[in-house]
Formats: C-alpha cells, structure tokens, sequence
C-alpha cells in the first residue's frame, strides 16, 4: 500500500485540508499506516500532478490561505483498481525476537525490563482500542455497512494487540522460569 492510497481513501470519506488529513492520520489511520505531516503534504501535490485530487483554495480571516483537497473520479478509479490488486499479507519482523534468540545463545541480557514497557504499551493500546469500540460501535450488527467494515477494522487492531499482550505475559513468565534455575 502507498501513503496515496490511504489518502484516496480518507478524502473519498470526505474532503479535508493538509492538516485535517493530517490530524485524521493521527487519531485512526495512523494506527495501521503511519506518515508525517511532510509526507503527507509532499504525497498530496503528487495526486494534484497526476489529476486524482483537486484542492480548492479557501481564504481564511487572521489565518493563512487554507487548501482544501477532494478526490476525483480518476482518483477513485485508482483507489478501486489499487483494491483490486492482489497484496502480500504483512509478514512478522519483531526485533524483540531477535533480542531472545540473542539472549538464548549467550545470555542472559536481562529483557524483562523491556518486555515489561511493551506490555505496557500494548496494554495501553488495547484498553484505548476497547474503550473505542465501546462508544462508537455499541451496537456493530445495526450499524451501515461503512460503519461495520470501519469496526472490522478495528477488531483487527484489537485482536492484534490481545495477542501482544499474551505473548509479552508469557514471555515475562517464560523469562523468569528459566533465569531462575
């Protein structure tokens, strides 16, 4: 997937500026495809040059000229013919993996105090993916379509992160079993 393809995809849910995409990134696309502001400004004049957007220019009182961005019908026919293509499900690249076959061959390193932060940090995402769903898909069977592949989505993160945080528990356990023989 590209940073265009994500960005198609948030201004086919409504047109918005730089910043406003931007901030959208940060609250909910940002989870599963991270990219700076200035990627994200750089990735928008590209579309403008290829004619998949078109940015409409709003003057603002005591504020700088705002760009408000839209996608056009051939930014939707690459959005579809992009959703289209086959893709390569992620593969797993964990370094904390590395770090335990290190410490199996020539430890111990003492990763219990880094395990320790990423359970927390799992732990932190779950509970902010949970309290998430909780307010705004109480009810995911009667929800529109739009809404219930948006909490399919989210399912994913929260699955994901139940399996982080079992797997940094069982580690820990793991850990302290065999360091202390």
């Amino acid at each position: 997937m590209s940073l265009a393809h994500a960005l198609l995809t948030s201004l086919s849910e409504q047109p918005a500026s730089g910043y406003d995409l931007a901030r959208r990134f940060d609250k909910s696309i940002g989870f599963y495809w991270h990219a700076t502001h200035q990627q994200i400004y750089r990735e928008l004049a590209r579309m403008l040059e290829k004619k998949w957007i078109s940015q409409k220019t709003i003057p603002q009182n005591a504020r700088p000229t705002k760009n408000v961005y839209a996608i056009l019908e051939a930014g939707r026919r690459e959005l579809k013919r992009w959703a289209m293509e086959e893709s390569v499900p992620i593969e797993l690249r964990e370094d904390m993996f590395v770090k335990l076959r290190a410490d199996a061959a020539c430890g111990p390193f003492g990763l219990q105090n880094e395990l320790e932060r990423r359970l927390e940090i799992h732990s932190s995402r779950l509970a902010y993916y949970l309290e998430t769903e909780k307010r705004d898909f109480p009810k995911p069977e009667n929800l529109p379509r739009e809404a219930r592949l948006q909490h399919l989505i989210l399912r994913a993160g929260i699955i994901f992160e139940m399996g982080n945080v079992s797997w940094c528990k069982e580690a820990l356990a793991v850990l302290k079993d065999v360091d202390s023989k």
